[in-house]
């Protein structure tokens, strides 16, 4: 499976340290949905200290979401 790169957000309070935590398992459920909605896949997810790490096999949504980042920051 081809992962196009990693986006990392600082998204949640630094106690927010595991994927098991309830805010980490919903965004991730939202980053699933998005995923099916594009025919991808979300490759990887991770958080340390409140800062998200996904990626998607899709290059498309991944510069998509770069781009949303970009303007919003």
């Amino acid at each position: 499976m081809k992962s196009s790169g990693f986006v990392e957000v600082d998204l949640f309070n630094d106690d927010i340290n595991s994927v098991d935590h309830p805010e980490s398992i919903h965004f991730k459920g939202i980053l699933e949905e998005v995923a099916e909605d594009y025919h991808c896949n979300l490759v990887s997810f991770d958080i340390k200290h409140g800062i998200v790490i996904f990626s998607f096999d899709n290059d498309e949504l991944t510069a998509e979401i770069l781009t949303v980042l970009q303007k919003n920051s």
